[in-house]
């Protein structure tokens, strides 16, 4: 089809929109966040159509109706989902019944790909199109599930350029739309302004530190992330740290391990949210693997990326990868831009001495341009892009 026939195609009102019902599912905040990325693209073209299923408050904004709490859903870790298989079964089950009774134009399914590929697949059987918004890293691990997928998505959208050639190749419909991040991150942050929201000083050592959001990755990694900034305080009285926490369960759950590890004299503020904002104001960042990451790249900081999981979920996930990283800017670069120190080897010591060659390392400023060209690679519109390939789906 010619562009200017896709710009008409996509440019015309849908008819009947007040007829129409899209599904998505978002399993955990991070989903949350790319789904109502997308609904801003999505809801001009279709203003009273019923967006529903499970998701957060970013998705709300839009008008999307959240028929579960998303907060069921959202779990990590091969072992950890096993207490709650059944529950999170039964919600799967119910999703999928009323789907099939009320027959939504389309389902989005984003990421969270343990529930949204089951669900898809008896979606797609019954004849309701679906959409995938984030390809599981079969690049990195599992990639067998390629044959799950073409079961599951008659259309993936993807967030890394070399994801598009991963499902062209497997002759799944695909559209690159740039990754959201890349559009929220400034190209140049501004660390006096975020330093001054924070109340912190202009002239000290910041660090920021990201644990995680989840209680499960705040329980196995805060202590280590705890211990090196003591460590480094010791080595700097002056150095400050800024913990930004997503809720109160794990606010209290952090501050009840600083008390524990005698941090009374070491400045470390505790931030309600804001983690961008944190990562702004950092001279260098303490990291969980994961999206994270890919916001301290994106902030051009440097960082160290930590993970410490249950044990036993570890010995399996540690054989199963394809590639030597883990960390997505390491992924991205194809090689160690920054350290990765994982389970046993996130030691406090060990943390604390990567950390501090990143603050001193005379490498930063090729550190951060190779972070601005990263920047540049994921920089779309992806709001309208993935917009339309949900839109030309429908029609």
């Amino acid at each position: 089809m010619c562009a200017c026939c896709v710009n008409f195609l996509i440019q015309r009102p849908v008819a009947s929109s007040a007829e129409l019902s899209i599904a998505l599912v978002a399993g955990e905040a991070s989903g949350d966040l790319l789904a109502s990325r997308l609904l801003s693209g999505l809801r001009p073209h279709l203003p009273s159509a019923k967006l529903h299923g499970i998701g957060g408050r970013h998705m709300a904004e839009h008008g999307f109706i959240s028929d579960w709490p998303m907060e069921k859903l959202t779990v990590r870790g091969l072992f950890e989902v096993i207490p709650r298989y059944r529950e999170i079964k039964g919600i799967q089950n119910a999703v999928r019944d009323q789907l099939l009774a009320q027959r939504p134009a389309a389902f989005i399914g984003v990421d969270y790909p343990g529930f949204n590929l089951g669900l898809e697949i008896q979606l797609k059987q019954a004849g309701i199109p679906t959409v995938h918004y984030i390809s599981p890293q079969i690049w990195a691990w599992r990639g067998g599930r390629i044959k799950k997928i073409a079961k599951a998505v008659s259309h993936m959208l993807v967030v890394f350029p070399f994801e598009e050639a991963i499902y062209k190749k497997a002759d799944i419909p695909v559209t690159y739309v740039g990754h959201p991040l890349a559009e929220m991150i400034p190209m140049e942050p501004n660390m006096p302004a975020a330093r001054t929201q924070l109340g912190l000083p202009l002239n000290a050592p910041v660090i920021a530190i990201l644990p995680g959001s989840r209680m499960s990755e705040l329980k196995y990694n805060s202590a280590a992330f705890i211990g090196a900034a003591k460590l480094l305080a010791q080595r700097d009285s002056s150095m400050r740290f800024v913990v930004p926490m997503v809720g109160l369960p794990q606010r209290h759950y952090f501050s009840e391990l600083m008390v524990q590890a005698g941090m009374q004299d070491v400045s470390i503020d505790l931030v309600d949210g804001q983690s961008h904002t944190a990562i702004a104001a950092a001279d260098a960042v303490l990291v969980a693997s994961g999206t994270a990451s890919l916001e301290v790249a994106l902030y051009k900081k440097p960082m160290v990326i930590a993970y410490k999981m249950m044990r036993a979920s570890w010995e399996i996930m540690r054989h199963m990868g394809y590639q030597p990283w883990i960390g997505l800017p390491n992924i991205l670069a194809r090689e160690f831009l920054v350290p990765e120190l994982l389970q046993n080897a996130a030691t406090p010591q060990a943390l604390a001495d990567a950390l501090w060659a990143q603050l001193y390392d005379s490498r930063r400023s090729v550190l951060q341009q190779r972070f601005t060209e990263m920047h540049h690679s994921l920089l779309r519109n992806s709001a309208q892009e993935s917009a339309q390939a949900v839109l030309k789906l429908l029609r």
